[in-house]
């Protein structure tokens, strides 16, 4: 059976590249999001987060009357689950909005219906949304209860691109394929051939999510050993930036840089669904996650510390003129994601103990976000640069990156992107 008509449930960073890249190879796509506001800039031929190229693409595929939004489940070929899986208290799994947009689609289900969670789970995921919807219509057979000779067929693909590439990626990149029966996993591919030229790589469901958390716990941990250094190089009074350079000219050795944090929906998440899974064998996980997550608290205290140097400097200025200037607030360059931002959680600790002080550049959004409303004042660069008397660079965003040292050489800078490097 060929996959006419595609269904995206969640509208969001991945979920609407994803139906729009079916939708540009001529699938008739139905995106589902419970925000209304995206349904209707969607509808409009426009875009509501920030990812390149995409804006031309939805507005090629809206016109062209092959995407449309709505606020309710239809019936489709296939449905691609895309919700965010964020934790609860503890750290553990929330499967809350998977379950509800699983709930969502199954009246509309038929036999021959494929349905695909991407959301990045923790392992068995796919299995308990399978069991779902067995519950809910016992008049359908699933994988687990009949294998490939299932009404329905059920896999986990996980996405497996960079914010700020994701159209380019969601085309080359490799595709893992897990399905839950021989059946799934080839009908999986077969719709997934119809925009990925990477490899579809066919494995069963746990290996499919486990893989995806491997790969971003891989990378926090490399992160972490990166952080670590800084901390270690703050001590002893030498550059980390120059020292990763040097270091990474050995032919086997890529350290990654440091930063405020780890932020996003995946590396300060996904770790965690392996430590919830086997908490006495994921220790190095479990290490990594702490010492990422407490990187903003050093990067608040290197502020409190220049703050008190400013105003023992300058016996001439009050410390209430003194400015602290937030430069980025999303968790990566060049988008205006701020899910699991460390900028974020450093911006708003230092306008909760620098009150009327704090000023915030985020070139990629046009209103501060509810918790810092009223808190922090949302500036241009130029603004800060010209108003600011403590930086506290967070972001590499690019244009960060064309700021002139002379411009910040006069001013105290905690430079957590190693970006303008004013100590080589």
């Amino acid at each position: 059976m060929s996959f006419e008509t595609v269904s995206v449930v969640g509208l969001g960073y991945i979920g609407l590249p994803t139906a729009a890249m079916f939708a540009s190879r001529k699938k008739k796509v139905i995106g589902v999001d419970v925000n209304a506001n995206a349904v209707k800039v969607i509808n409009e031929g426009k875009i509501h987060i920030v990812e390149p190229d995409l804006d031309m693409i939805v507005h090629a595929a809206v016109v062209g009357g092959y995407l449309r939004a709505t606020l309710i489940p239809e019936p489709a070929d296939a449905f691609l689950i895309a919700v965010p899986t964020p934790f609860r208290e503890g750290h553990l799994p929330d499967l809350s909005l998977v379950k509800a947009a699983v709930l969502s689609i199954a009246p509309m289900l038929v036999k021959g219906n494929l349905v695909i969670l991407e959301s990045t789970s923790p392992v068995g995921a796919t299995e308990k949304m399978s069991g779902w919807l067995a519950e809910v219509r016992p008049d359908l057979t699933f994988p687990q209860q009949v294998g490939s000779d299932a009404d329905i067929n059920v896999a986990h693909c996980p996405e497996r691109v960079l914010p700020g590439s994701v159209v380019r990626e969601l085309v080359q990149n490799d595709r893992i394929i897990g399905g839950m029966s021989e059946r799934c996993s080839a009908r999986s591919v077969e719709l997934y051939k119809t925009f990925v030229l990477g490899e579809c790589l066919v494995t069963n469901a746990r290996t499919a999510e486990m893989a995806k958390l491997t790969e971003n716990a891989s990378r926090d941990v490399g992160i972490a050993f990166a952080n670590e250094l800084s901390l270690i190089c703050d001590r002893l009074d030498i550059n980390v930036w120059e020292l990763i350079e040097l270091a990474n000219r050995h032919p086997r050795v890529n350290i990654l840089k440091p930063g405020p944090g780890v932020g996003g929906h995946c590396i300060a998440v996904d770790p965690w669904f392996i430590v919830s899974s086997a908490p006495e064998q994921a220790r190095m996980i479990q290490l990594a996650r702490n010492i990422n997550d407490g990187k903003p608290d050093w990067v608040i205290n290197k502020v409190k510390s220049a703050f008190t140097d400013a105003v023992l400097a300058d016996k001439n200025k009050s410390a209430a003129l003194l400015r602290i200037a937030c430069l980025g607030l999303a968790f990566k360059a060049d988008i205006d994601d701020l899910r699991e931002s460390p900028a974020m959680v450093i911006t708003a600790q230092i306008a909760q103990d620098f009150p009327g002080h704090v000023l915030a550049v985020e070139p990629n959004i046009s209103k501060l976000p509810a918790n810092l409303e009223g808190k922090v004042q949302l500036v241009t660069l130029e603004e800060a640069l010209d108003q600011a008397d403590i930086l506290v660079l967070l972001v590499d965003h690019r244009e960060f990156k064309a700021v002139e040292k002379a411009r910040v050489e006069n001013k105290r800078v905690i430079d957590t992107r190693g970006l303008w490097n004013l100590s080589k």
